[in-house]
């Protein structure tokens, strides 16, 4: 548990975020986890590559990077004779994009909680005014 500074009723660390994965974080490989998370039983590459808007290189590195990472499961096969990759996301890279999602909520929350407080000055370390 982290420690409050004397200085601050915030406790140390507080926005450190330790929540939020790089390997998630990257926009094309957030895309690609969104759309396997809501497409729970898989989709094809083409398909995959249309909703993020991805080229086939660049699909394919984000892919085999979430693979190696244990969250996206990849079957090569064929449908009416033509070969096919499927994409999935595996139960544990389910479970640990949506602890990310909470985190990103939690920092969401925290931001717009500042935007909503009062004005800007107001918000300045005591002491402090603007040049």
């Amino acid at each position: 548990m982290t420690q409050p500074d004397p200085k601050s009723a915030e406790p140390t660390g507080r926005f450190a975020y330790d929540g939020l994965e790089r390997i998630f974080h990257e926009k094309a490989r957030l895309g690609i986890m969104t759309s396997l998370v809501t497409h729970s039983r898989g989709l094809v590459f083409g398909d995959l590559k249309d909703l993020c808007q991805l080229t086939d290189g660049n699909l394919s590195r984000h892919l085999q990077i979430l693979h190696e990472a244990g969250f996206v499961e990849i079957w090569k096969g064929f449908h009416k004779k033509r070969p096919q990759t499927l994409c999935r996301v595996t139960e544990g890279g389910r479970r640990r994009f949506l602890e990310y999602i909470n985190v990103l909520e939690t920092v969401v929350q925290d931001a717009l909680k500042a935007a909503t407080g009062s004005a800007a000055n107001a918000n300045l370390a005591e002491g402090w005014s603007p040049v």
